[in-house]
């Protein structure tokens, strides 16, 4: 019994350990973030502001129109995430609740995709969009949700999908239930969670993303907060206070919503493993 408790607070110690080791550049993100720029870089370091800047905070945000960059992200978060839900639900379930000719033959080809590097498409995805006339615009940033919304979303959803018992399907076609029925009625209600775990994915990629903005987007008054946040690096290297702040605001959504839906994240990490 002792030596139980003994690897039980040895596990906690550990985890304590290493969750201050991740914690710690937050941590100093924030504190630099309400300091002057003499107290940042003084040795010892203080870690408590003396006093507290909160006027970087509006210096930073006022220097860039950041209100502009963080509607232009929202807008894209909105319409990937409804492109992302939508579309992977939809192909999850045709994927794991409805028997056709070669179902798992393609969703085995499919699944192989995810081992391609996203610079291999890169050049051919821009020019394509460059030809339809949708550079400079946000149609690349949200039109390919709308198709498929990933392959790790798939996956993840048909895994679900799949410990959800097929008595449901049985008895609702016994109803007289459809396929569209069945999906709306029953697989999205009992996969909830799962739906939310892929939301929350989505919502951190695409808002954090650097790179798509950064390869279709030229005009400033389309640029997202990543874009933004690069922008006022590049101009005010020397204030790191004021670019601590900016950093500071840029992730704070992030991490309220991640609090919000840590749990599902501890769920999506056992989803995909559930049943083959």
């Amino acid at each position: 019994m002792k030596t139980s408790q003994s690897v039980q607070v040895l596990g906690y110690l550990a985890l304590l350990i290493v969750s201050a080791l991740f914690m710690t550049p937050f941590v100093w993100l924030i504190r630099s973030s309400l300091m002057d720029l003499s107290q940042i870089f003084t040795m010892p370091p203080e870690w408590l502001p003396r006093p507290f800047q909160w006027g970087n905070f509006k210096k930073a945000l006022t220097i860039l129109p950041f209100g502009t960059y963080f509607l232009n992200t929202t807008i894209i978060v909105m319409g990937t995430l409804a492109g992302t839900v939508l579309t992977s639900t939809i192909a999850a379930f045709g994927f794991s609740r409805i028997q056709w000719k070669g179902r798992d033959l393609i969703f085995g080809i499919l699944l192989s995709s995810m081992m391609l590097p996203a610079a291999v498409t890169l050049i051919p995805s821009f020019l394509g969009w460059q030809m339809l006339g949708f550079y400079d615009t946000y149609y690349p940033l949200i039109a390919p949700a709308f198709f498929g919304g990933g392959m790790f979303n798939i996956f993840l959803l048909r895994q679900f999908y799949l410990t959800i018992p097929r008595d449901f399907d049985e008895a609702a076609v016994v109803d007289g239930a459809g396929y569209f029925t069945i999906y709306f009625r029953i697989i999205l209600p009992l996969s909830r969670s799962a739906v939310i775990v892929v939301a929350l994915f989505t919502f951190l990629a695409t808002w954090n993303d650097f790179m798509g903005p950064l390869i279709y987007l030229k005009s400033d008054s389309l640029f997202t907060l990543a874009l933004g946040l690069q922008m006022f690096q590049g101009t005010y290297t020397a204030q790191w206070d004021l670019l601590m702040a900016a950093s500071t605001a840029v992730v704070l959504p992030c991490v309220i919503v991640f609090l919000i839906g840590q749990r599902y994240f501890l769920e999506g990490i056992t989803l995909t493993g559930l049943k083959g």
